[in-house]
Parts: C-alpha cells; sequence; structure tokens
C-alpha cells in the first residue's frame, strides 16, 4: 500500500485518504469482502470509507492492540507519534495496566478506562491520546469491524473530543479532523522515512 502511494507520486496525504488497499483471501475476509479468492494479493477498491487510509489497515490496527484486547492508549499513541509526529511522554514509572475486570458487571474498555483517567495526572496524556484511540474502537484485535463491545454487548462508542474541540465519533471523523493539518502528517512521514 505504502509503495503504492509512493511510487504513484501521490500526494502524501493519500496515505490517510486512498479507497484502495491490497488484499489477499484471508485478509479480505476479515475486511469483510468476499470477491477476493486465492492468496495471492490483489489490488480493491473499498467500499467501506472506514477503511480509508492507514488508520483502517488490518496491519495498522493489529499491531496497536494487544493479542488479547484492543488498546486505545497504543492506537493514540501510534496516532500522535507517526501521524502527528508529537510522540507521548512515556508513562511514569509504576504505571500499571488496566486492572482485569472483578466479579460485578461487566464494563467496557471505554469504562474502565474513563475510570483510569480520572487521576488528573493520567489524565494529562489520557485526555490526548484515548479519544484518537476510542475513534477506532469499532476494530478488534485484528481489524475486524464490529459494533458490539465484546465484555458487554453494548454499542461500541468511539466519540470523543480532540485537543482543539474537534468532536469526532470513528474513524471518518478521526481522519478528516487529521486531515485539517497535513502539514504534521507530512512532516510526521518524511522524519520516519
Amino acid at each position: 500500500f505504502l509503495d503504492s502511494v509512493l511510487r504513484s507520486d501521490q500526494p502524501v496525504t493519500t496515505l490517510l485518504t486512498a479507497n484502495y488497499t491490497f488484499v489477499n483471501e484471508t485478509l479480505a475476509q476479515i475486511y469483510g469482502i468476499n470477491t477476493v479468492k486465492g492468496g495471492q494479493f490483489q489490488r480493491v477498491t473499498l467500499q467501506d470509507s472506514r477503511r480509508h487510509g492507514l488508520l483502517g489497515k488490518g496491519a495498522v490496527l493489529m499491531v496497536t492492540s494487544y493479542p488479547n484486547r484492543t488498546a486505545p492508549v497504543l492506537r493514540g499513541a501510534f496516532i500522535l507519534d507517526r501521524i502527528l509526529g508529537s510522540p507521548p511522554y512515556q508513562p511514569p514509572p509504576g504505571v500499571g495496566d488496566l486492572k482485569p475486570q472483578g466479579g460485578g458487571k461487566p464494563a467496557t474498555l471505554r469504562e474502565r478506562f474513563e475510570q483510569h483517567s480520572k487521576n488528573k495526572t493520567c489524565f494529562a496524556c489520557h485526555g490526548v491520546m484515548d479519544p484518537l484511540g476510542f475513534a477506532l474502537e469499532n476494530f478488534d484485535t485484528i481489524g475486524q469491524f464490529r459494533t458490539r463491545d465484546p465484555d458487554t454487548g453494548e454499542v461500541v462508542d468511539t466519540a470523543g473530543v480532540m485537543p482543539d474541540g474537534t468532536k469526532i465519533a470513528g474513524p471518518d471523523d478521526l481522519r478528516r479532523a487529521l486531515l485539517m493539518h497535513p502539514e504534521q502528517f507530512v512532516q510526521a512521514l518524511t522524519e520516519h522515512l
């Protein structure tokens, strides 16, 4: 995908907006595409705009998840670092992962993070990262789209507010918000290349 954009001399921002990708049969099934057969990767046009660009790619979604659950913090940190060129601060020493669910009523991942972020020290970073990551929460650990939280069965809440006050809900809104400042992405990509 990256190669196709760079070698065809498209604008760098196409990496965030492209309505196509390359899939083989296995990956196509994860993306909900039933027309691709075989192990060879083929270019396909994506009908679902939530899949457009890097933010809808299974590889990005998988590398920003844990094996057993999604990770809005990792996804938010990835966007800050790789898309916006503003890596987040390292967490303070002794900060652990989310506590496992207790025996009471199951909570959504968002509810568990909101509890964690009530601490003002934690919110300083999580207030920036979490909305970015939660905008992609409809994608599970391998990038399949889902509408329900796996722990509670409730509808996945992807709403958030960017630091500049822009309201977002889902990958399309996130992409539009990121493209309001394309120079940040261009500079971040150039630095990472």
